[in-house]
């Protein structure tokens, strides 16, 4: 055999191998990259929904005076979401943002109690645009969950498994709160009235 052959079918299976490489690599960026973009997406929604809060609290303040308990419960949810969203894990900040949907729909249904509140279109705008956000938070959570199922699928995948962890690719966590920490509404006795 001509060491000129022999050399050529080395370079050449190097080269497949660096392609096949590139090729992971590549692959495992688009991926990282589509899971940080869904939750660039959950977390635009989550500001919106943050920043609306306010307003139909002081929408709704007036007409609710003996429902005091269910604001401050609105407001003190807000606060504790925007508060975790500096840097808490992905499961902190779930439980914390769904606390906040539950107090907010809680309040709705406390709104519901009180049919001159249901007919300031102040409110109605605002409830329309709180209940268009929470479609688009489900939806973005939705995109971002299922980027973070093919993205942890493939690091786990042979043969990338093995080259994952050497190029820095590391599990990404979905967007969901633990068991045992998901908190439902309540509504008291004094509420349904």
């Amino acid at each position: 055999m001509d060491i000129s052959f022999v050399f050529i079918i080395v370079a050449a299976l190097a080269a497949v191998i660096l392609f096949l490489l590139l090729k992971t690599y590549n692959r495992l960026v688009r991926m990282r990259n589509a899971v940080r973009n869904g939750w660039s997406d959950i977390d635009v929604q989550l500001t919106r929904r943050h920043d609306l809060v306010p307003n139909l609290v002081e929408s709704v303040r007036g007409y609710m005076t003996h429902e005091r308990e269910t604001l401050e419960a609105v407001t003190r949810a807000r606060s504790q979401a925007i508060a975790t969203s500096g840097g808490a894990s992905l499961a902190t900040r779930a439980v914390a943002e769904m606390a906040l949907g539950g107090a907010v729909g809680n309040l709705f249904a406390v709104a519901e109690h009180y049919p001159t509140l249901k007919a300031s279109q102040q409110f109605l705008l605002l409830q329309e645009q709180l209940t268009s956000t929470e479609n688009r938070i489900a939806y973005a959570r939705q995109y971002y969950n299922e980027s973070v199922r093919q993205y942890n699928t493939s690091l786990a995948e042979f043969p990338r498994n093995l080259l994952a962890g050497m190029m820095g690719f590391n599990p990404a966590a979905l967007f969901a709160a633990e068991e045992g920490e998901r908190i439902l509404p309540q509504i008291t006795a004094d509420e349904r009235r």
